[in-house]
């Protein structure tokens, strides 16, 4: 329960308190038993991956087809808040934040070394290093970032947002799940539990991707500065990223995380514009559209294969880690959206934050991942024709790939810096420094989104849902992620924790499933779903 006065005043002192000192014991262990606690939890992870990679698969694909249903259904137009409400942010504000805590820092680093990494190998392509591969790299990596895991952010904020603004519920967890366990009980230990576990997942996942992500802005300062890669340096940065995050959280979410999530969506247009200018534009252009044809024909038979036969190790790398990584975040950026979404409709939620961000995912990695994609080409018709003229054979002979694939096996930080210089190389402009630049400084902007508005989601949970927490508390929650990623990034545990975290994405999914059927067990008590106050002002709406 939050006290009212006091020194927790504002604040759950239960969820808070024990959900601190889980974590701060945790980071301990993992930093102190790095070795050993890797190798437990990376055995772990690794089984709950090979046996329950169909359940993944099955629920991903199950959320989706509930949401879609939900879209187009009469429950569509039941609007989250009172009817006739209006939404608090406009349009592109509210699209802008949405994809800059949802996908804005994992895209930018992946966009080119995911699309390589399929380029390279991968089970539905025949042929390695060739034009069907890189097809097939282009679909599995739109598959990846396209609807699915945009789904599972969006069910958590579904259903965060109706209990709260339409029932009048605290904007936590526990209150999604009234109509399976009853308001009482989870005002009891059962939602304390609920709670903290999320605090705990929430926590984990940012300082893991904060700390990890910084690794990548160092190897951007490196080749723009001259700034030495080190532990020390990377503790730095992110001491200035948290007191930077720590600012705009205590400003809120209506001035300092609005205005930087349009200043990330500006800059990541300015850089979209400059690859897509100076890079292989008709290519992109062409990528794009083949690729998202592909990703639509294909996305059924990708989202049910299990690689029964083959069995291999791919899809726990890959797809099925992916699920698990999404359901991790899916709490955070789940009360993140419907903290942003008041005001909005069933339909514009669903509808919004689901299409729009994928489509503009997939022109994303058509851009850096095509672009890419073209120079390998280039450079693999290059190789041949030098084969041809020196008569070269055996090892020489053989592709292994061009300047990006390369950097992307050695490093995958240095995929998109090395793609920038083949920018410049091809195209004569000098451009590749201000890319660099430019993509360098919005990581950093993105990480400063995902930070604050990742601390004012654990504020939000740690004061049972308000949506004004204690200054106070953001403040100590800033801190404290900066700290995790501090810590484990110097004691080496960020692998660890990572690899921790995926176990925690089996009772997360758990939790996503009982938010799917006790959204549709509220809904079916709208009386007359479908009609808001404008379209009907003797609309009633029974609580649950």
């Amino acid at each position: 329960m939050r006290t009212d006065n006091g020194m927790f005043r504002g604040i759950d002192p239960t969820v808070t308190l024990i959900s601190k000192i889980l974590i701060i014991g945790f980071v301990v262990v993992c930093g102190v038993l790095a070795d050993k606690a890797g190798a437990l939890f990376t055995e772990m992870s690794g089984n709950i991956l090979h046996h329950f990679k169909w359940f993944y698969l099955v629920m991903a694909s199950g959320i989706l087809l509930f949401l879609l249903y939900l879209m187009m259904s009469r429950f569509g137009n039941i609007t989250l808040g009172k009817d006739g409400e209006k939404p608090e942010f406009s349009m592109g504000s509210w699209l802008s934040m949405l994809f800059s805590a949802g996908m804005g820092i994992g895209l930018l680093f992946w966009s080119v070394a995911e699309p390589m990494w399929h380029y390279a190998g991968n089970p539905f392509s025949v042929t390695s290093l060739s034009e069907e591969s890189a097809q097939t790299a282009m679909r599995v990596s739109f598959f990846h970032w396209g609807l699915h895991p945009w789904a599972l952010y969006i069910m958590t904020a579904l259903g965060l947002a109706y209990f709260s603004y339409r029932k009048g519920k605290p904007l936590t967890i526990r209150s999604a799940l009234i109509p399976l366990f009853g308001e009482e009980r989870l005002n009891s230990w059962l939602g304390n539990a609920i709670d903290i576990m999320i605090v705990a997942i929430t926590a984990f996942g940012i300082a893991t991707s904060f700390g990890l992500g910084v690794v990548q802005m160092s190897t951007g300062m490196e080749r723009l500065f001259g700034i030495e890669v080190s532990i020390g340096n990377q503790i730095i940065m992110i001491t200035v990223i948290s007191m930077i995050a720590i600012l705009s959280v205590m400003s809120g979410v209506g001035r300092g995380i609005k205005i930087l999530s349009v200043w990330n969506m500006i800059l990541s247009l300015v850089i979209l514009a400059g690859v897509l200018l100076f890079g292989p534009t008709r290519y992109i252009l062409h990528t794009y559209l083949e690729g998202t044809a592909d990703y639509v024909q294909n996305i059924v038979g990708l989202s049910l294969w299990s690689d029964a036969q083959a069995d291999s190790q791919w899809q726990n790398w890959w797809t099925a880690f992916y699920w698990a990584w999404w359901l991790t975040w899916a709490p955070f950026v789940g009360m993140f959206i419907a903290r942003i979404s008041r005001g909005r409709t069933i339909r514009e939620l669903i509808g919004g934050a689901l299409i729009a961000p994928t489509l503009f995912g997939f022109f994303w990695i058509a851009t850096f991942g095509g672009a890419a994609l073209n120079y390998e080409h280039a450079d693999r018709k290059a190789h041949e024709a030098q084969v041809i003229e020196q008569q070269l054979t055996g090892e020489a002979a053989e592709f292994k790939g061009g300047d990006i694939l390369l950097a992307t096996k050695a490093d995958s930080t240095q995929a998109i810096f090395t793609m920038f210089d083949k920018i410049e190389e091809t195209s004569g402009a000098s451009v590749s420094t201000i890319l660099s630049a430019l993509a360098t400084l919005l990581l950093i902007t993105y990480f400063v989104t995902s930070a604050d508005s990742g601390t004012l989601v654990l504020c939000t949970l740690s004061s049972r849902g308000s949506l004004e927490p204690p200054q106070i508390s953001r403040i100590a929650w800033g801190v404290m992620v900066g700290a995790i990623a501090a810590g484990l990034l110097w004691a080496g545990g960020l692998k660890t924790v990572q690899t921790a975290t995926i176990c925690a994405a089996l009772p997360a999914a758990i939790l996503v499933i009982m938010m799917a059927i006790s959204m549709q067990r509220a809904l079916r008590d709208e009386p007359v779903a479908g009609l808001n106050q404008n379209e009907n002002d003797d609309v009633t709406v029974s609580t649950v």
